[in-house]
């Protein structure tokens, strides 16, 4: 079996071997620098996919990120100034100006808004560096692409 299937290949490969003997040098050499040129542009191709969709995953996680924190922002804008009110009201007996209960309800909330805000970035930032910046699908046919030329040549 095995030596028919070598027979089978051999002879299917011969029409192709006479018809490419009757070709100029000039003729192959130009053919492979067209076969090596499509190569080239198909692998660019995929290099400028697989670089696009990485892109758009920065892209989308970078807005994440800026969501996150113009949300921190704004809710540590508005809850500072509901949490200092607060506060202050229960240094309502206390011997403190009005001032001095706004300036300590001012800094609690502001650390609970700046924590809130640090972990929501933390959170996308790691999740950014995760991510792998090489084109692992170019890199992959790149190398197969190699090692057929090894073999081959």
């Amino acid at each position: 079996m095995a030596a028919s299937a070598t027979g089978a290949a051999s002879t299917a490969f011969t029409p192709e071997v006479v018809q490419n003997s009757d070709e100029s040098l000039p003729s192959l050499v130009g053919r492979l620098g067209d076969d090596v040129m499509q190569l080239f542009d198909t692998k660019l191709s995929l290099l400028k996919v697989e670089m696009k969709e990485e892109v758009n995953e920065y892209v989308r996680d970078g807005v994440m990120i800026a969501a996150g924190g113009i949300i921190a922002a704004i809710g540590f804008a508005l809850l500072n100034v509901a949490l200092a009110f607060g506060i202050s009201t229960l240094f309502a007996n206390a011997d403190l100006s009005q001032p001095g209960k706004y300036a300590i309800g001012f800094v609690s909330a502001g650390l609970l808004y700046l924590i809130v805000g640090g972990v929501i970035i933390t959170i996308m930032k790691n999740r950014l560096a995760k991510q792998s910046l090489v084109p692992d699908r170019t890199v992959e046919e790149l190398r197969k692409d190699k090692q057929w030329l090894k073999n081959e040549l």
